[in-house]
């Protein structure tokens, strides 16, 4: 079965009749499915539940599906007798099924190195298929995704954000229309399915980076240094350029253990000055000294921070992602006057530091996104002295250094989420000169209702109310974007009421 595996490099290869199991029906499992039906493999989809619409289009694109729980291994998996499973990046390596897996010596993939697998379907005019950029990090993947692939396109490149973005990858290589560069964003429960492939189906990247590294998703791996090993995966085969942030040790570690291509080079950002192989900023400008021939001496100018300010995108950790993504294009010589085009036109997605409204003297930032500690402290340090929203599904993370560091800036504090306790004892030991209010659910009704009612009394005339909950939300909300548009929501109806109070004669009417 072995020599069967490794001969599945393309999608040219003979993939007819090989059992495999696909395990989840969410749009990453559908997009495994639909590829190897197409290859003409033998697939059963199992899922603890599935959409309408993908439970009505499994049958129909000729696999079999079993719904129902998952917490043992189903008879009719070990029935089917698979050859290979793909895992959705969901299930954890503690999961019953991926141990039965394993322990049984079954194949266990993801979605990514199948599509590495297979992405040869379209190939450039050259005959070979599309460069991979892969990019993750605790915080800021998905920004800079976006940013290297609006560079990359600039730069006349035919380039696709896919993977933990939301388009996945699979789908991205079966595109008719083909791609340049597939700018993959990478989580670390899909870097831990591509750090457990066999070394035949293992990626090799164009360039590489891992933004940074904090304490995330520590129950999915089982603890911190799991999390860190899965991280450093992405350096794996790196051809060309280990981009890494020279102010997080951790990255540097990673470029220096990683078994990389010989010739592939480390590419160090921040926001200090840069070496000879860096890019940094240098009197507000941001310049590479990598991706020249006189780097020693010189530098190119990409683009100046007052310019970024004016588009929103001058915050330091989104500086950081416009370096790290500037040096994954430049390694695809992209140059530097497209890079500068492209960010002029470059915006922000919602919920990623976003200011959703200025109103009488208070500016409400939506920064929902910020789901651990490390991307809140971020926010924190870009807005000082704000009324700071904070709280939710802590996933088993202490905000402990967060509150005693950058929370302990904060002008006050509003607690939201279910697991509120630990929150509030923090700042009771380590930033007891903060002003803490706390929402309760049962007491309030619309959570966002009101904290926009505290957060506008303990502003006054003047300041920003920044919702950066350093937690997941699922305890109260069904994503983070959710949790975002119940903040705007609420912010709006506080607007359109002071608006129809002045309208009505209130006092500072005109």
């Amino acid at each position: 079965m072995s020599e069967r595996l490794d001969a599945l490099t393309s999608w040219h290869a003979d993939w007819k009749g090989l059992r495999v199991a696909v395990l989840g029906l969410s749009v990453t499992g559908f997009s495994v499915a639909d590829t190897l039906t197409e290859l003409g493999a033998e697939v059963l989809v199992l899922s603890e539940a599935a959409s309408e619409d993908h439970e009505r289009l499994v049958p129909v694109i000729g696999a079999g599906l079993v719904l129902g729980p998952l917490d043992a291994v189903p008879p009719a998996l070990e029935a089917f007798a698979p050859e290979v499973v793909i895992a959705s990046p969901g299930f954890p390596p503690s999961h019953p099924v991926i141990r039965w897996t394993r322990d049984s010596g079954i194949a266990l993939w993801g979605d990514v190195e199948l599509a590495w697998r297979v992405r040869d379907k379209v190939v450039r005019a050259d005959g070979t298929p599309a460069d991979w950029v892969l990019i993750t990090g605790t915080n800021g993947k998905t920004t800079t995704t976006q940013l290297t692939a609006s560079l990359l396109v600039a730069g006349g490149l035919r380039a696709a954000p896919c993977g933990n973005i939301g388009v996945p990858v699979l789908d991205a290589v079966r595109d008719p229309e083909g791609f340049d560069v597939l700018v993959v964003e990478l989580s670390s429960h899909q870097l831990w399915y591509i750090g457990n492939a066999d070394a035949v189906g293992q990626l090799s990247p164009h360039a590489a980076v891992c933004l940074n590294l904090a304490d995330d998703h520590l129950v999915w791996h089982g603890g911190a240094e799991a999390y860190r090993d899965a991280k450093a995966v992405v350096y794996r085969n790196t051809r060309v350029a280990c981009v890494y942030n020279k102010a997080d040790e951790a990255t540097m570690r990673m470029v220096e253990e990683a078994d990389v291509v010989e010739g592939a080079r480390a590419i160090g950002f921040d926001l200090g000055s840069p070496g000879p192989s860096d890019l940094g900023v240098v009197d507000g400008i941001l310049v590479d000294r990598a991706f020249l021939d006189e780097r020693r001496r010189q530098a190119l100018e990409l683009t100046t921070v007052d310019e970024l300010r004016a588009a929103g995108l001058a915050a330091p950790h989104i500086v950081q992602n416009i370096l790290a993504a500037a040096a994954l294009a430049r390694s695809l010589d992209v140059p530097p006057d497209a890079i500068h085009r492209a960010l002029r036109e470059f915006r922000l997605d919602a919920h990623r530091i976003q200011v959703i409204a200025e109103h009488r003297g208070i500016r409400w930032v939506d920064d929902s996104k910020a789901t651990n500690p490390h991307a809140a402290a971020s926010s924190l340090r870009a807005y000082p002295g704000a009324v700071w929203v904070v709280g939710g599904d802590l996933k088993g993370v202490d905000l402990s250094d967060l509150v005693a560091d950058a929370g302990a800036t904060a002008g006050a504090a509003i607690v939201i989420g279910v697991e509120r306790e630990p929150v509030l004892s923090a700042f009771r030991r380590h930033a007891p000169h903060v002003p803490v209010f706390e929402v309760i659910p049962a007491d309030t009704g619309d959570v966002m209702t009101r904290v926009v009612e505290l957060a506008t009394g303990i502003v006054g005339e003047e300041g920003t109310v920044l919702l950066a909950p350093a937690a997941a939300s699922f305890d109260q909300f069904s994503s983070y974007a959710d949790r975002g548009h119940r903040f705007a929501e609420a912010v709006q109806h506080w607007i359109e009421r002071g608006s129809a109070d002045d309208a009505d004669g209130s006092p500072g009417s005109d």
